[in-house]
């Protein structure tokens, strides 16, 4: 799940970059007034979001897999414990 985290992150903050550099060569607005730095960071939002759903989709179904794995042995185990209650 880390793992999973810091490459969302890393893909945020490619996109922080690249939109900044697009923004400070006035290829893209600037925004109103002192908001330039607001209005980088919304936009790298809107564009990670998606990037990060298609570009880590292997990632996340690992992690998914996993977390099933987790709450499956979890069940197993409460079931365990009401079944030796119930015996006792």
């Amino acid at each position: 799940m880390l793992r999973y985290t810091l490459m969302r992150l890393g893909i945020f903050a490619g996109s922080f970059l690249v939109l900044w550099g697009l923004v400070y060569a006035r290829v893209l607005p600037r925004g109103l007034g002192d908001s330039n730095m607001l209005w980088v960071l919304v936009l790298s939002v809107v564009v990670s979001a998606p990037l990060s759903f298609v570009l880590l989709r292997k990632q996340r179904d690992e992690m998914s897999v996993e977390i099933v794995q987790k709450v499956d042995r979890a069940k197993g185990r409460l079931e365990a414990n009401r079944t030796a209650e119930d015996a006792a």
